[in-house]
């Protein structure tokens, strides 16, 4: 398992009446976010199945403290969602995210953890209309800075960007 370099999944400290941290939507949207990259990484990686992968992720990781870390609950329909869309659509997603890169740069040449973040990404800008293009693109950068440095960031932004504009031209026209 790839850990985030910094605390993504944590619950921030609570403050005085305020609803329990993670309540939010979009709190628990964003740990499924960050526990679908993970879970895409795990697969890519160590070869592990889809429910196998399921299993693990919803009884050891999300909403569970791991290693002294308490990591946000996670909306699990759309964790599954993501990675099950992205285990049916790759063979679509990785030629889309092969031509937004830049020459020279296939997508196997990219670090494990960044396919899985494009792939999400990619996945959801085609299949989540219901979510806008420049938060999933933003929310997945968000993921990307968890795991690497600024320069790779920068690319998830511009891949994901680019496979925004080619799915939803519409909402960057206004």
């Amino acid at each position: 398992m790839v850990e985030p370099k910094k605390p993504f999944m944590r619950k921030p400290p609570p403050k005085t009446g305020d609803k329990k941290p993670g309540d939010r939507k979009a709190n628990r949207r964003g740990a499924a976010r960050l526990a679908a990259v993970q879970a895409l990484y795990q697969m890519d990686i160590g070869g592990a199945g889809i429910d196998d992968t399921f299993a693990e992720f919803e009884s050891h990781w999300i909403g569970n403290e791991v290693e002294g870390d308490q990591y946000l609950p996670a909306e699990a329909a759309f964790f599954r969602d993501i990675v099950s869309g992205v285990v049916r659509d790759q063979t679509k997603l990785d030629p889309l995210i092969d031509e937004a890169l830049a020459k020279g740069w296939p997508l196997a040449r990219i670090d494990a953890i960044i396919r899985a973040v494009m792939r999400a990404g990619a996945y959801e800008l085609e299949h989540r209309k219901d979510i806008p293009a420049r938060v999933v693109v933003s929310e997945y950068v968000d993921v990307a800075h968890a795991f690497v440095e600024k320069d790779e960031t920068g690319m998830v932004n511009a891949v994901l960007d680019q496979i925004a504009r080619q799915f939803r031209a519409d909402e960057f026209t206004k």
